[in-house]
């Protein structure tokens, strides 16, 4: 859940005129497509594979190909090449950095295929989530909530909180005719 967070909150403060709702949509799954490697788990491939979780696809070579390949959509996305280059590879380089931030597991493959090596960030406030929805619903998953809460959500709300404010602010103030101002 929290992952989506980081597109929401860019299209929040960008605004619509460069993040549209399909864009918007994208950025969100791009944000889930590192945990794809779930799978490797039911084929019987080992966590610290390049294959397995937190691997290849939590790298930022995977990052920078998905906000390539996405550029090339940017006329059904409704937006700038640029801008869909820039928002998918965030949304999807925002996980493998998110997940650096927790307590657990194995690092991330983030230098992949530079480096096979898994990273963990120097500081590492965020509880591992549990794998699987079921195994979320706990006391587990309840702490690992809350540490997302004050990690991630509360930062994120401080910015957007304030930018959507001064955006509404001064669309106001523009529309008003110019001797209402004076």
């Amino acid at each position: 859940m929290t992952h989506a967070l980081v597109p929401l909150a860019v299209a929040a403060i960008a605004g619509r005129q460069y993040v549209s709702p399909k864009l918007c949509f994208w950025a969100v799954i791009a944000t889930l497509l590192p945990d794809a490697d779930v799978i490797a788990f039911k084929l019987g491939i080992a966590y610290e594979h390049i294959l397995g979780h937190r691997g290849f696809t939590h790298s930022l070579g995977l990052a920078l190909a998905v906000g390539l390949i996405a550029s090339f959509f940017a006329g059904y996305l409704q937006a700038r090449r640029w801008v869909v280059f820039v928002l998918m590879t965030i949304s999807c380089l925002s996980h493998p950095l998110l997940d650096a931030l927790t307590d657990g597991g194995l690092g991330v493959a983030l230098w992949w295929p530079i480096d096979d090596a898994r990273y963990f960030a120097p500081w590492q406030p965020i509880a591992v989530s549990p794998i699987g929805i079921k195994n979320f619903l706990t006391a587990r998953g309840w702490a690992v909530m809350q540490s997302e809460l004050i990690t991630v959500w509360l930062p994120l709300a401080l910015l957007v909180v304030p930018a959507v404010l001064v955006r509404k602010w001064n669309t106001l103030n523009t529309r008003r005719p110019s001797h209402e101002m004076e």
